[in-house]
């Protein structure tokens, strides 16, 4: 079994030693020795780490993604969550499409004021909704 040195993976993986280090005490990965006081980690954590940072990328929290490993670091992805998410993305690039659309418009508009705009007039009203939506 070929062992990668924590910094060898750090570079290949692009996470941070001091990250690496933390997943390890909050059991989302796990060295299997150390070499001097450097820890190392079998190739299949590469592996894990990429899987951890898409979960990430899809706004899963870190006990979210550590519930998504076996004891023994292989996957077990939730394809129920998975496509939950996957919707939620649906949801937030609509409205996001929806506001940059928006922003155009009121980048563009003739309006001799911003707030002569009723196209941006729309758009405080959405944002401060949005705003009191995220505070409750």
């Amino acid at each position: 079994m070929k062992l990668l040195d924590i910094g060898v993976l750090s570079e290949q993986s692009g996470v941070s030693p001091s990250t690496l280090r933390y997943y390890e005490e909050i059991g989302l990965i796990q060295s299997v020795g150390r070499h001097g006081l450097r820890r190392q980690f079998d190739a299949q954590t590469a592996t894990q780490l990429a899987l951890i940072s898409l979960g990430k990328l899809a706004g899963f929290s870190l006990d979210d993604i550590k519930g998504m490993f076996a004891k023994d670091g292989t996957p077990r992805l939730p394809r129920a969550e998975l496509h939950l998410r996957a919707d939620a993305l649906d949801e937030q690039i609509r409205g996001l499409t929806r506001l940059r659309d928006a922003m155009r418009h009121v980048a563009d508009c003739p309006a001799e004021s911003h707030m002569d705009c009723p196209k941006f007039r729309r758009l405080m009203v959405f944002a401060a909704r949005a705003g009191s939506r995220r505070r409750v």
